[in-house]
C-alpha cells in the first residue's frame, strides 16, 4: 500500500465510522459495514476510491468462493455506504450481486425436544436463560438485553427493546416464566440485569455491568443440542409455557 493511498484510506475510514454512527444504524450493522471496508481496503491496498466494475467483479467473485451470499451482500452494502456518504460518489453497480432467490422453512423443535434441551442444561443461568427465550419467543440478543425494568409483572408483559428493525415490542409474560425469573433474580440480585455475566461467580453477579457472554451462551447451546441428539440445523423459538418449574 503506497503512503498516499494508506493516508487517504485511514482518513476516509475514520469518516466512514462517524457517518455509520450518525446515521443511527444498529451496532451489528455498524460493525459489519466497517469490517467490509477494512476488508476491501486490504484487498486493494487501500486504493478503493475509483474501483472499476471489473475490479468489483473480481473481488466479489473471490469472496463468494469462501463465504455465504449474506457475507458478500454485507460487503456490497458497506462499500455502497462508503461511496455514498464518505466519497460522495454515485454508485452505478447496483445490480452487481443478485443472490439466488429461495424460501426455506425453519426446523421447528417440538415442545418435548425443548423440554429435553432445557432440562439437560446443567448451568443454572443458561437453563433459566434458554427457558426465557423459548417461553417468550425471543432472539438471543433480545434475551441478553433484558433488564429488571423490562418485566411488567402487574400487566404480565415484557418490554422488548431495540428489537429487529430498531423497534420495541411487548410480549406476554407467562406465570411460569415470571415465577422462574423471580426465583433466579433472588439468587443474584443485580439491580439492572436479568442475566448478569458469570465472571467472578454468584457474588460478583450482583454488581455486574454486562450480561451473559453471547459466545458462551451459543457454545453452551450447541453442546446441549448435541447431548440431546437433536439433529435440526436451527434452534427456532417455540412456546414452552406448559413446562414444569425448573
Amino acid at each position: 500500500m503506497s503512503n498516499s493511498c494508506e493516508e487517504r484510506f485511514k482518513h476516509h475510514y475514520e469518516a466512514h465510522l462517524k457517518h455509520l454512527r450518525l446515521k443511527g444504524l444498529q451496532p451489528k450493522t455498524i460493525e459489519a459495514y466497517a469490517r467490509a471496508v477494512r476488508r476491501i481496503g486490504a484487498y486493494f491496498d487501500g486504493c478503493i476510491e475509483d474501483l472499476s466494475e471489473q475490479q468489483l467483479l473480481d473481488y466479489f467473485s473471490d469472496r463468494l468462493q469462501t463465504n455465504s451470499w449474506s457475507a458478500v451482500k454485507l460487503d456490497l452494502y458497506g462499500l455502497k455506504f462508503y461511496y455514498a456518504h464518505v466519497l460522495r460518489k454515485p454508485w452505478v453497480n447496483v445490480d452487481l450481486i443478485k443472490p439466488p432467490k429461495g424460501q426455506r422453512l425453519p426446523d421447528i423443535v417440538t415442545v418435548e425436544e425443548a423440554r429435553r434441551l432445557i432440562q439437560t442444561t446443567q448451568t443454572l443461568s443458561y437453563r433459566v436463560f434458554f427457558f426465557t427465550l423459548y417461553s417468550l419467543g425471543l432472539r438471543l440478543g433480545e434475551g441478553l438485553r433484558l433488564s429488571v425494568a423490562d418485566i411488567d409483572a402487574a400487566r404480565r408483559r415484557v418490554h422488548i427493546r431495540d428489537a429487529k428493525g430498531n423497534k420495541d415490542r411487548l410480549v406476554p409474560l407467562p406465570d411460569t416464566t415470571l415465577e422462574l425469573l423471580r426465583r433466579f433474580w433472588r439468587l443474584h440480585r443485580n439491580p439492572v440485569l436479568l442475566f448478569p455475566n458469570r465472571h467472578g461467580g454468584l457474588k460478583a453477579a450482583a454488581s455486574a455491568c454486562t450480561p451473559l457472554d453471547r459466545g458462551g451462551v451459543q457454545v453452551a447451546l450447541r453442546k446441549v443440542v448435541a447431548a440431546c441428539g437433536i439433529k435440526k440445523r436451527s434452534r427456532p423459538i417455540v412456546c414452552v409455557t406448559a413446562m414444569p418449574h425448573i
